[in-house]
C-alpha cells in the first residue's frame, strides 16, 4: 500500500469520528503542555540565577572566614573568622593572578538624611571593590584610594538607599548619617536589580573599608576577602594561588586544615543549577504521567477501533492487503493522533509558560529542544501504545474477520 493511500486513509478515519479523536488525544495534549510550561518555569529559574550569579562581578573569586572542613567534620563557612586586613595585605602585595582584590567589612544601620530615613546594608571595601563586581556609578563617582587610606567619611549608595533617603533626587553631594557619623554622598551606583539570593543588591551602602572599621563596625577582622583574576582560564590557578598566601599568612602547616573557604562564581553557579536541575526534571516527570495516561487513551481508542473495523480489515485483506498494510495502516492512525496532539500541546504549552510568567512574575524560558524532544516523545508514545492495537489488526483472520457482524 502506497504511503499516500496509508495517510489518506488515517485521516479519513481520524475525521471520521472527530469528537472520539478529540477526547483521545486530549491526554496528550494535556500532558505535553504541562512538560513544556514546567520545563520553561525550570530552564527560566536556572538562566535567572546564571544572570543573577554573572551581575555578581566578573571571574571573581570569593575568600569567607572558616573552613569547609575541619578534622573530617563539615564546619560551613563563616564558622570561626582569622580574615584581616593584613591578609588582604599580604594577597594584594604577592597574589600575581589577581587582577583586583578587596576586603569586605559587613554592617548594617539606619541610615538618616535631611529627607528621610533607610535601614540598609553598609559594606566597607576598598577601591577595587567596583571592578571585581563591575558596578560603576550612574551618578557622581567612587570613592579613591586616598579615602580608604585616610578613612574618610564618603559613602556610594546603591540605587534602592539613594530612592529612598532622597526621594527627590541630587543625592550626589549630600550629608547622610550612620550610627551617628556624618558621611558624604560622594556617587551612586547602577542598578542590578535583584541578586542571586533573591535580596536587592541596590539595597546598601559602599564606605570605606578602612572608615567601616574604625568608625562603624568597631571590628578588626573582615567579614570576607573577594578578588577576581584577568580571565576565566586563571580563576583555577588564582584561587590555589590565594590559598597558599593565606595558608602562609595564618601560618598553617602541611597537615593543618584550611581555617578559610575559597570560592568561584562557576563554583556557586553549578551548585544553584543542580538543585534547579533536579527541581525541573521532577516537575517534568509528574507531568510526563499525563502523557502516559494519553498513551493509555490511545491504545484503548485503537482497540475499540479494530474491534468495530473488524469486517473492513477482512475485506482489505480479501482483496490482497497484506498483514504489514493493516499494521502500518493503525500505526499511522495512532501516531497521527498522539503527533497532532503533541503539536497542539506545544502551542498551548508555550502559551500558557508566556501567560504564567506574566502573572507570576516568574522567569519562564523554554529551549527549543524541549519542543523538538516533546513532539518527539509525543509519536513516541503513539508508537508504543499503538502497536499493540495493530498487531491484533494485522494478526486477524481474513475469513473469520469477513464473518464479523
Amino acid at each position: 500500500m502506497r504511503k499516500s493511500t496509508l495517510l489518506k486513509v488515517a485521516t479519513q478515519s481520524i475525521l471520521k469520528n472527530k469528537l472520539r479523536t478529540f477526547l483521545t488525544m486530549l491526554g496528550v495534549v494535556i500532558g505535553v503542555a504541562a512538560v513544556i510550561i514546567m520545563v520553561a518555569v525550570g530552564y527560566g529559574a536556572q538562566t535567572s540565577i546564571q544572570k543573577q550569579i554573572g551581575a555578581l562581578g566578573t571571574n571573581m573569586i570569593m575568600i569567607m572566614p572558616g573552613a569547609s572542613a575541619a578534622g573530617g567534620v563539615n564546619q560551613g563557612a563563616a564558622t570561626f573568622n582569622r580574615l584581616t586586613p593584613a591578609d588582604y595585605d599580604k594577597i594584594q602585595r604577592e597574589s600575581l593572578l589577581r587582577s583586583a582584590v578587596s576586603p569586605v567589612v559587613f554592617t548594617e544601620a539606619q541610615v538618616i538624611s535631611g529627607q528621610g530615613n533607610w535601614r540598609t546594608r553598609i559594606n566597607g571595601v576598598s577601591v577595587e571593590y567596583q571592578q571585581i563586581r563591575d558596578w560603576p556609578v550612574q551618578e557622581g563617582t567612587y570613592f579613591t584610594e586616598p579615602d580608604v587610606r585616610g578613612a574618610r567619611k564618603v559613602a556610594v549608595l546603591g540605587t534602592t538607599v539613594a530612592t529612598g533617603l532622597f526621594p527627590d533626587g541630587d543625592a550626589v553631594g549630600q550629608q547622610v548619617q550612620i550610627r551617628d557619623v556624618p558621611f558624604t554622598v560622594m556617587g551612586v551606583l547602577k542598578s542590578k536589580g535583584q541578586n542571586a539570593g533573591g535580596m536587592d543588591a541596590d539595597d546598601i551602602i559602599l564606605v570605606p573599608y578602612t572608615t567601616a572599621q574604625a568608625r562603624l563596625s568597631g571590628r578588626q577582622r573582615v567579614g570576607q576577602i573577594i578578588g577576581s583574576a584577568s580571565s576565566p582560564e586563571d580563576v583555577p590557578a588564582a584561587q590555589e594561588e590565594i590559598r597558599g598566601i593565606l595558608r602562609e599568612s595564618h601560618k598553617l602547616g602541611d597537615g593543618d586544615d584550611d581555617d578559610f573557604t575559597i570560592r568561584n562564581q562557576d563554583e556557586i553557579a553549578a551548585a544553584a543549577s543542580s538543585a534547579t536541575q533536579v527541581m525541573t526534571i521532577l516537575l517534568a516527570s509528574i507531568a510526563s504521567i499525563s502523557l502516559l495516561v494519553g498513551g493509555i487513551g490511545i491504545m484503548n481508542i485503537m482497540l475499540v477501533s479494530v474491534t468495530e473495523r473488524t469486517r473492513e480489515i477482512g475485506i482489505r485483506m480479501a482483496i490482497g492487503a497484506r498483514g504489514s498494510d493493516v499494521l502500518t495502516q493503525f500505526l499511522v492512525e495512532s501516531v497521527a493522533i498522539s503527533m497532532l496532539g503533541g503539536v497542539i500541546g506545544v502551542v498551548l504549552g508555550l502559551g500558557g509558560a508566556v501567560l504564567l510568567g506574566h502573572f507570576t512574575g516568574w522567569s519562564t524560558e523554554t529551549p527549543p529542544e524541549a519542543v523538538v524532544i516533546a513532539v518527539g516523545f509525543s509519536a513516541a508514545v503513539g508508537v508504543f501504545f499503538g502497536f499493540y492495537p495493530a498487531r491484533q489488526a494485522a494478526a486477524l483472520n481474513p475469513i473469520q474477520a469477513l464473518r464479523y457482524e
